[in-house]
């Protein structure tokens, strides 16, 4: 992967001796063996931190007493900010856990901000760190097709996005929906209480090659071939790079792909069978 921490380049060709980690957490987890810096921030402080170091990159001042709450000090944030200045190519990894604090998709869209104010001074990315496979994908399909990667809602007959008003976990917990259709995810392992409660209370269908636990509180869950083993596909690698994968075996079991295309056929049909019946009771 382009963006990992040890692999060779045209102008890192030292490697891991050519770079440097900073990891930012709320606790010392054992990917800070592998920092060169550990900065640890009080839970619940993304925001204030992301907000301070935007700040500092634009040359504003800052009072030092703001800052206590965080954990950090000034002079550790405005140490963070020369050196990403400096870099000839950063890149900035976050996780879910941001969105799990009070701020939420703010602390993301805060972070994905701070990423574009940095390429007035260098090159900088800054990608979201996903926990199940082609996550990445799924937000690239739906960029190209809509121009927004996720919280898309199509009430209205186009897309509109709006995080926290139309992401599925939002929306779970609010208890606005009345039935739910899981492809490829397991949303009962890691959404919250209420969301995954709701998930119980409605129909909740899932689409899978194995047994998670979404799929033991669904009301149906149809087991479907293993993309990549049983069924060809394209994955997207965490670094936005297509690979096509081709299958090596056999599977009794349709593909997520004919599995909705089958779902949608069968509604078609539902839908012209309901049309001509009313048609048939507006001819009588």
């Amino acid at each position: 992967m382009r963006y990992s921490l040890t692999a060779k380049g045209m102008f890192v060709p030292n490697g891991r001796k050519d770079r440097t980690m900073v990891l930012v957490d709320i606790r010392r987890t054992p990917s800070a063996r592998a920092a060169d810096i550990f900065l640890q921030i009080r839970p619940s402080k993304d925001f204030e931190v992301i907000t301070a170091l935007r700040a500092l990159v634009k040359g504003r001042r800052i009072n030092a007493e703001s800052l206590a709450d965080t954990g950090l000090t000034l002079e550790q944030l405005q140490d963070l900010v020369d050196r990403m200045k400096r870099a000839r190519y950063g890149a900035i990894f976050f996780g879910m856990g941001l969105t799990m604090t009070r701020g939420k998709h703010l602390n993301s869209s805060a972070i994905l901000t701070l990423g574009a104010e940095l390429t007035q001074f260098t090159r900088f990315v800054a990608m979201p760190l996903r926990g199940h496979g082609n996550v990445t994908g799924a937000d690239a399909v739906t960029t190209w097709l809509t121009a927004y990667p996720f919280g898309i809602d199509f009430s209205r007959g186009y897309p509109r996005y709006n995080p926290g008003e139309f992401t599925a976990i939002d929306l779970l917990s609010r208890g606005e929906v009345d039935a739910v259709m899981v492809l490829a995810a397991d949303p009962g392992a890691t959404m919250p209480g209420p969301a995954i409660h709701h998930l119980t209370r409605v129909p909740t269908i899932v689409l899978d090659p194995k047994v998670t636990h979404t799929s033991r509180l669904a009301r149906v869950h149809i087991t479907t071939a293993p993309t990549g083993i049983c069924a060809p596909g394209t994955v997207y690698r965490m670094d936005e790079i297509p690979l096509q994968l081709r299958p090596a075996l056999q599977s009794p079991y349709p593909t997520d792909e004919e599995a909705i295309r089958r779902i949608q056929k069968a509604v078609q049909a539902k839908i012209s069978n309901e049309d001509n019946k009313a048609a048939g009771k507006l001819r009588e």
